[in-house]
């Protein structure tokens, strides 16, 4: 007796799927696509509930400080402006690249349940532009490292003179 199962779907001697532009996706890299897809989503809604979280915390820090400042003239006005700002910047730099992490999770969702390539294409878009906001970032955050780092050297130098 053969180790067939009639019940089985029939399978294609590749185990590949075709793609557009003749390039071919086997089964394994599918299963993996499909594996890392949940996760993807999962640490994104994470991430918006994070943001959602610390844009409550950060209003509730700047109403606090207001009131425990307010008997300093012109302070509590500044201090709340820079914490507002402060708080946007952090918040939209936590943002996008959890923007561009849920959606690439959810495009690969798209691509496995109806096959469709411009999904699987919209997902690697997304992951292209999550990376590049993440290296740009990271060359924004190691330049400003270097300035600070050259002016501890400059303080410390001045310092001794």
């Amino acid at each position: 007796m053969a180790d067939t199962n009639p019940y089985e779907s029939p399978r294609t001697e590749a185990n590949s799927l075709n793609v557009p532009g003749g390039r071919v996706l086997t089964e394994e890299m599918v299963l993996y696509l499909r594996g890392t897809a949940p996760w993807l989503r999962f640490i994104g809604i994470v991430g918006f509930i994070f943001i959602g979280l610390s844009a409550i915390a950060f209003l509730t820090i700047i109403i606090a400080f207001q009131n425990e400042v307010s008997s300093i003239p012109g302070f509590a006005a500044a201090g709340s402006s820079f914490f507002l700002v402060l708080m946007l910047i952090s918040l939209a730099l936590c943002f996008f690249p959890t923007y561009f992490l849920f959606q690439v999770g959810k495009k690969i969702r798209l691509y496995i349940h109806s096959g469709d390539a411009s999904q699987l294409e919209l997902a690697f878009k997304n992951n292209k532009s999550l990376w590049t906001f993440i290296g740009v970032l990271t060359i924004i955050g190691l330049a400003i490292y270097g300035l600070v780092f050259i002016g501890i050297i400059i303080s410390a130098l001045a310092g001794l003179a």
